[in-house]
């Protein structure tokens, strides 16, 4: 290298952030964390002292935010239908019609399900964990499943069907049972048993 060689990028070292990167607040780091140890592993057996360590928060920062861990466990779900809610709308603003819409979504969970990291349902892992229905878990995961199946229905009479509430509600279970084989399973046979289903629905 000479004198009027440009010089060389200061070197990182790897899996160091830049100095000028931003860094999550103590909340969002808990709630990914919460996001991936509750659908891996599961609400129960996650406890309060492993969410603090593995979000390198104090016990006084995670209180401040959440008060308490269920209060953390209704975040991570309204996280969850957050992300379907949206996943879903990009899928009616992208495709034209209800029938269209439905194919593509369909698409979106058979892929889902047959991924290594697939473990079923983040509401129904929830629900089997909290045994009253009135518990404030149990109504979120309610109001969750009245959305997905309103937004069925939408679908279902955008695409002519003449039941449409009919065929959302066989819909949905067929997606229950799809995500309960693909994990428990066979994810394939899944996935493939989702498709019949859907495809007899639509052609109503």
């Amino acid at each position: 290298m000479t004198v009027d060689s440009p010089q060389p990028a200061v070197q990182r070292l790897p899996g160091r952030p830049r100095a000028d990167s931003p860094v999550p607040g103590a909340r969002s780091r808990v709630l990914t964390t919460a996001d991936r140890l509750f659908y891996g592993e599961g609400v129960r057996v996650v406890g309060v002292d492993r969410l603090i360590a593995e979000s390198s928060v104090t016990k006084a920062t995670f209180y401040k935010h959440f008060g308490a861990k269920d209060t953390l466990v209704l975040e991570y779900l309204a996280g969850r239908h957050d992300l379907e809610a949206s996943e879903l709308a990009a899928l009616v603003e992208a495709h034209d019609g209800g029938r269209a819409t439905l194919e593509a979504y369909l698409d979106v969970v058979v892929a889902r399900v047959q991924t290594v990291s697939f473990r079923g349902s983040a509401f129904a892992n929830a629900a089997s964990e909290f045994s009253d229905p009135t518990h404030p878990v149990r109504v979120a995961i309610a109001e969750h499943r009245e959305w997905l199946t309103g937004e069925m229905v939408s679908l279902f009479k955008a695409a002519g069907h003449p039941l449409p509430g009919d065929a959302a509600d066989d819909l949905v279970l067929a997606l229950d049972g799809a995500q309960v084989g693909a994990y428990a399973g066979d994810a394939i046979a899944a996935a493939a048993s989702l498709r019949r289903t859907a495809e007899r629905l639509l052609a109503a």
